[in-house]
């Protein structure tokens, strides 16, 4: 599951830089595995990306790195003489993974997804907007609980959990949208309450 999710994660937060705009591919002219891919599909690695094109070179890095896993990890079970489970457990260390150069290719580019996209001034703009927000909510709610939704004060008042754990919780289960409205309802005079 973690080489799945980081592959995936790594995969889709390419997709989201290069849809939103965020990143470009000139920008990622230097990422050896994005050089590598562009070559393959036959695509100029400078050059703005068609929908389908971004999708064919998602998919296909998606399928690089799954192809790798899947060797890399049948060629440790053949060195390590696994044959079954207790034999597996009994190794005491991941089986499953990338090979080196993948993993290598896949670091490089996670760092320029970093250095280009979480840490794009907008990215982090936004990131700075939904904390102050959520911690505008939590500090409300912890100021004045009776602004809670009656369900949450019976739990804050028939539980042994601190008051600040459930209140966590409740904004930690909000949709993005719910804790935006709620925001306003709280903080905004002209919005109904």
């Amino acid at each position: 599951a973690n080489v799945a999710d980081e592959l995936a994660y790594t995969a889709h937060d390419l997709d989201d830089g290069l849809r939103s705009g965020l990143i470009n591919p000139f920008t990622l002219q230097d990422v050896t595995v994005w050089q590598e891919l562009t070559e393959d599909l036959t695509l100029d690695p400078c050059a703005e990306l068609v929908k389908l094109d971004r999708h064919r070179l998602i998919r296909a890095l998606i399928g690089w790195g799954v192809t790798d896993v899947v060797q890399q990890t049948d060629q440790r079970i053949r060195q390590a003489g696994i044959d079954s489970e207790s034999k597996l457990r009994a190794r005491g260390e991941p089986i499953i993974g990338f090979s080196d150069t993948v993993a290598v290719r896949l670091r490089e580019l996670k760092s320029s997804l970093y250095a280009r996209l979480y840490r794009h001034w907008r990215v982090v703009r936004m990131a700075a907007k939904a904390e102050r927000v959520l911690r505008a909510l939590f500090e409300a709610y912890i100021t004045e609980p009776a602004q809670l939704p009656d369900t949450v004060q019976a739990r804050i008042a028939s539980s042994d959990e601190p008051m600040e754990r459930l209140v966590c919780d409740y904004v930690a289960g909000m949709t993005d949208r719910f804790a935006l409205d709620d925001y306003a309802r709280l903080f905004d005079p002209s919005v109904r309450v």
